[in-house]
């Protein structure tokens, strides 16, 4: 499974969230590896497909911070140290997977140098996993300003429809400016053929990386409130995935 920073983008309703935690589902599996979930989506869908929650969000953290600065000026140094730590205690954990969730937008009015910190905070603290996985809200902006600048695979999830890839093709143009990555790539999710994703990817210039299944089993375990993360092997979404990225190094 490959290492480094993917970030899961698409428009609303593609089933993204349910593709991050099939990654973190799949990174179970890896014994050897240890993995970062980060929820930037403020509807907190992956905390749910997940069944995770952290102690605090990143924006209950923001807060705090801003609200100690206002009561006592803090050196930036303390300030950075205090970020780190309070940001490794937010963690939720299960086996070898981490989970944060980013929370609400920030109000207006926050200190820029405390946005600054925490961005950076959540950039050393991705360095210390194998594979962090980020579940984006509907654009690629608010990763590259309030969770990290730079990913390895911007992957971009569409469900079998036009709109969804243009949609991907409109996020594809936005992070060519907005932020730093090393590959972006399409996956169509809920395909009923390998034929019908790789005839919607040929009226595309974004590359495609593959296709997933509709699957009930997701379906039912979302219904169900359970989590992805105990979804058997046999799930066909699940081993389309694990074909998927099992080139990506």
């Amino acid at each position: 499974m490959m290492r480094g920073v993917i970030a899961v983008c698409g428009k609303g309703g593609v089933g993204k969230t349910s593709v991050s935690a099939l990654l973190c589902r799949l990174l179970r599996e890896e014994g050897d590896m240890k993995g970062l979930a980060v929820d930037a989506d403020p509807s907190g869908g992956l905390a749910l497909s997940l069944g995770m929650e952290p102690r605090w969000t990143v924006n209950d953290l923001r807060k705090e911070v801003i609200a100690a600065a206002r009561e006592r000026p803090t050196d930036s140094r303390d300030m950075a140290a205090s970020i780190d730590y309070r940001l490794m205690e937010s963690l939720g954990e299960r086996g070898n997977l981490a989970f944060l969730a980013v929370g609400r937008p920030e109000e207006e009015g926050c200190y820029c140098q405390v946005n600054t910190f925490l961005r950076e905070a959540i950039e050393a603290l991705a360095g210390h996993f194998d594979l962090t996985v980020i579940d984006a809200e509907a654009g690629v902006e608010q990763v590259n300003r309030r969770v990290i600048r730079r990913v390895d695979l911007l992957l971009l999830v569409s469900d079998p429809t036009a709109k969804g890839v243009r949609v991907a093709e409109s996020i594809r143009k936005v992070a060519d400016e907005a932020m730093r990555y090393g590959r972006a790539a399409l996956l169509i999710n809920r395909a009923r053929s390998r034929e019908e994703a790789e005839l919607l990817a040929g009226g595309t210039p974004l590359d495609l990386l593959g296709w997933l299944p509709e699957d009930p089993a997701i379906r039912d375990y979302d219904a169900e409130g359970r989590s992805l993360l105990e979804l058997p092997e046999s799930t066909p979404a699940l081993r389309s995935l694990r074909e998927v990225i099992s080139g990506l190094r």
